[in-house]
């Protein structure tokens, strides 16, 4: 049963790679990414699970949070042209 859901998993996989690569945008690329990122990380929880090292898992959780902060940096990066923007300079001190 979990063999099945490892060949789902690299199948999906796959066709994420494949919009990945051809997304008409630049926000469908970073999407296909994310997704890329998220599929990966079920695949590490099942191998770990197949193999009978639950490490795999913690390895899993970690990823999936290094995921979520690199598409934010990412999708700011593309918003704003930098990480390190002030913005508009209104510290919000009512100066």
């Amino acid at each position: 049963m979990f063999s099945a859901a490892a060949a789902a998993l690299l199948i999906s996989l796959a066709l994420a790679l494949v919009r990945a690569f051809l997304g008409p945008t630049v926000f469908d690329r970073a999407q296909a990414a994310n997704s890329v990122g998220t599929l990966a990380l079920l695949l590490l929880a099942v191998l770990g699970f197949l193999t009978d090292r639950p490490e795999f898992l913690d390895l899993a959780i970690v990823y999936g949070l290094l995921n979520v902060i690199g598409t934010i940096a990412v999708l700011k990066y593309f918003q704003y042209g930098n990480l390190g923007d002030p913005g508009d300079g209104d510290d919000g001190a009512g100066r």
